[in-house]
């Protein structure tokens, strides 16, 4: 079974990515309703009768399907199979994997909804006219593994047919990164873009996207050189030619790469690896720029580059070097601000403006989310950092803006944005927090590598996520288990655990077990266990082993739940692990509904709090909340609002309020109210004296059965996705999965251990 290596550390077999699509729903795709289907009258109003009243109205007026339909922010993603990625000609259907995965990156970064297409025919004028006669269906077209020199043909032509946006990612993605890189590595090398020499080696989609771009910026034509396996594009050269090579011919005597790149300022490289050599490098004027785009290996590295040239500045498309060209860097923000404004098209002043921002962002100072990415590293605006990373949470709201205004100015644009600080401020609201969240935390525990106790060693999905955990780099993974059952069920898996960073710790034969025994003994002697009684739960329960790995330090945290329900396994954990001093153990949950996060608690431990214990919940949330990069705005949760209707059960939580009043905390909190009170600032607004200044985001609920009946509910209904409950409270980083959780649960809770959230 092979393995792939994207760079970070990220690698994984043919094994976890088929289980990738497979799981689950196959697919990474779903289609999810926007407005209730619940009643009669939902149903009338969506479809018959009441679809009718928005069908004349759209036949009256066509732009009025931007408003009653999802055609504003629907982009589709469309190919015949005929370039994938660097596989050739697979066909259409073998194309789909990469079209919704593209699909998805619209949604996650952008949150442009999308459907994929697969046309299936190499025939141009076919292709085209499968894409125009769908045109009504969409806000905008996304062209994606396409052959040179069809790209070409079919994206002029729907241009010249279609009223909306038509964008061939291959060609124009990788030109508006590169070009953003250019304009900032220009910048630190003091040029100026109308007297740069520039030599672009690759004379496909990507390459003539790349040199039309930076003409259009500004580069003289004569002052781009144009190679591809022949050699230089020059006037008068026949073989190998087409009308879009040569339109960027030039009069020229250099007929080779080397020639070319003689006294060269720029390289730019979208051919194969190696392409680039050392003795053409030399060559090359002083302070050269390299972008050697070529996937998955660079036309040169970095480290051969600057093993050459210490004065170079390189840029390469892989994520394990600095400067990455990377397309989700444009492509989901340039159709994001066209769609806001209802764009005809994507023109040269949309691109350069993409290109623009992009390199005015690089300049500024970075977020911690960004500065965790680089391993606690802050990059600032220099040689390797001339490009922001994908996972910038500005870009959402810094490119689509700029998007928007160049295509307002060049007059495309059919409904303008008046206000554009409140478009920027909405964007931000865009963004997939569950993602983004998780991604802090990958990207914080990569500075600080962790060591990480999976209990239930032997399962296959434990063992695919403790892979997982060590390919990520955040650190090592101990399975407890039977060695030869572990190493089993990993080769049926098709796991490689033969390599650094994976430990099996068997209890049985482990030199620690009489140790462990008698930690254990100490803890409990008083509660009724005997010596013999804690030998045997250390040899027999991998939960007990675990929990005492991290409670001695040999392990920084742990996870379990996979097989057995979380109650039990809480309980074992207690009686080898106290609470943090001043901290209470409860379970936090993350419920992420329509691009909205809130936390619920306590969703795992009290069944009936106190007010004194309502009150420690609420603190411990909010404390949560924090940790995860919330301001925490808290509202205590009851049948009733503010004393109506009056209950005894009511007294509970109005006494937790009072509680928390006396105890000066720096959060906001409110209550008793009722979750629709809480959740929406326009029912609150009848009660002018709530403390909320927004709709809160943590929820303290006031008995377990409600916490785990109404996350559950949310999440088996759908449109809800949940993660937790996070244990919090423990002096030792633990957290427990639910019972049948799939491996990617199992690695975001280990994760989420190697972060500690309390």
């Amino acid at each position: 079974m092979s393995e792939k290596s994207t760079g970070n550390n990220v690698s994984f077999t043919d094994q976890d990515a088929l289980l990738f699509h497979q799981e689950g729903k196959p697919g990474k795709l779903e289609v999810v309703p926007t407005k209730p289907m619940t009643t009669q009258r939902d149903l009338s109003l969506a479809y018959s009768p009441g679809v009718a009243v928005p069908v004349r109205a759209i036949a009256e007026d066509p732009n009025r399907a931007f408003d009653y339909t999802t055609r504003g922010n629907m982009v589709a993603v469309i190919s015949n199979g005929s370039a994938i990625l660097g596989l050739g000609n697979l066909g259409a259907l073998a194309s789909k994997p990469v079209m919704e995965g593209k699909a998805v990156l619209f949604k996650r970064f952008a949150d442009v909804d999308s459907i994929d297409l697969e046309v299936d025919t190499n025939d141009v004028d076919e292709f085209i006219n499968s894409v125009r006669f769908l045109g009504p269906s969409f806000g905008g077209i996304n062209l994606e593994d396409i052959k040179a020199p069809d790209c070409f043909i079919i994206e002029q032509k729907l241009r010249e047919v279609m009223d909306i946006p038509v964008f061939h990612d291959d060609q124009h993605g990788t030109a508006i990164i590169a070009a953003a890189g250019l304009i900032n590595a220009l910048h630190l090398t003091n040029r100026d873009v109308k007297d740069i020499k520039v030599v672009c080696n690759g004379a496909g989609a990507a390459g003539i996207a790349c040199i039309e771009l930076i003409k259009a910026m500004g580069v003289p034509h004569e002052n781009v050189l144009l190679c591809d396996t022949k050699g230089v594009i020059y006037k008068g050269r026949a073989e190998g030619m087409n009308q879009w090579k040569s339109a960027h011919a030039v009069e020229t005597d250099r007929r080779s790469l080397a020639e070319a790149l003689k006294d060269a300022d720029v390289f730019l490289g979208v051919s194969v690896k190696g392409a680039l050599t050392a003795e053409m490098l030399k060559g090359m004027a002083p302070n050269p720029i390299i972008f050697a785009m070529a996937n998955p290996d660079p036309e040169i590295t970095p480290e051969e580059a600057h093993e050459i040239r210490d004065d170079a500045i390189v840029a390469t498309g892989r994520s394990d070097y600095p400067n990455q060209v990377n397309n989700v860097l444009g492509f989901p923000y340039i159709f994001r601000g066209a769609l806001d404004v209802h764009a005809t098209t994507i023109n040269d002043e949309m691109k350069i403006a993409c290109a623009e921002a992009l390199a005015q962002l690089a300049r500024e100072d970075v977020p911690d989310e960004v500065a965790a990415a680089y391993r606690g590293t802050r990059p600032r605006f220099g040689p390797e950092y001339i490009i922001p990373v994908p996972f910038d949470p500005r870009l959402i709201s810094t490119i689509p803006p700029a998007v928007a205004q160049a295509a307002m100015d060049s007059g495309v644009a059919k409904r303008p944005i008046v206000d554009m600080q409140s478009y920027a401020a909405r964007l931000q609201g865009r963004r997939d927090p569950i993602a983004g969240t998780l991604q802090r935390i990958v990207s914080k525990v990569r500075q600080a590598p962790k060591r990480i106790v999976f209990a239930e060693g032997e399962e296959d999905a434990v063992i695919r996520a403790a892979s997982t955990f060590v390919n990520q780099g955040l650190g090592e993974a101990i399975l407890v288990g039977r060695e030869d059952e572990i190493r089993a069920n990993a080769a049926s898996a098709g796991v490689d655990i033969n390599r650094p960073g994976i430990k099996i710790e068997n209890a049985r034969v482990s030199s620690k077990a009489g140790s462990y025994a008698e930690f254990l003994y100490s803890r409990l002697q008083r509660k009724g266990y005997l010596q013999r009684d804690c030998q045997r739960l250390v040899n027999n329960d991998r939960n007990y082993w675990a929990s005492i790995m991290v409670a001695r330090g040999d392990a920084d945290g742990m996870v379990t739940g996979l097989t057995r329900n979380y109650s039990v396994a809480l309980e074992t954990i207690r009686k080898c692990i106290d609470e943090k001093p001043g901290h209470r153990v409860i379970g936090v949950s993350l419920v992420i509904n329509r691009g909205r996060t809130v936390l619920v608690a306590d969703t795992a431990v009290h069944e009936m709090p106190t007010s004194e214990e309502l009150a420690d919940i609420a603190e411990e949330a909010a404390h949560v909340a924090r940790r995860l990069g919330y301001e925490p705005r808290l509202a205590m949760l009851a049948y009733s609002t503010f004393g109506h209707p009056a209950g005894e059960r009511t007294t509970r939580l109005q006494e937790a309020v009072k509680i928390l009043d006396r105890r000066r905390v720096d959060f906001e909190y409110d209550g008793e109210m009722g979750a629709d009170i809480a959740l929406n600032m326009d029912k609150m607004s009848n009660y002018p004296f709530c403390r909320l200044t927004g709709p809160a985001n943590v929820l303290v609920m006031p008995a377990f059965h409600a916490a785990s009946i109404s996350t559950r509910m949310l999440q088996e209904l759908g449109g809800s996705t949940l993660i937790g409950p996070l244990l919090v409270g423990l002096d030792r980083p633990v957290q427990i999965v639910p019972m049948g959780a799939k491996d990617s649960d199992i690695f975001n809770m280990a994760a989420i251990a190697a972060y500690n959230v309390t």
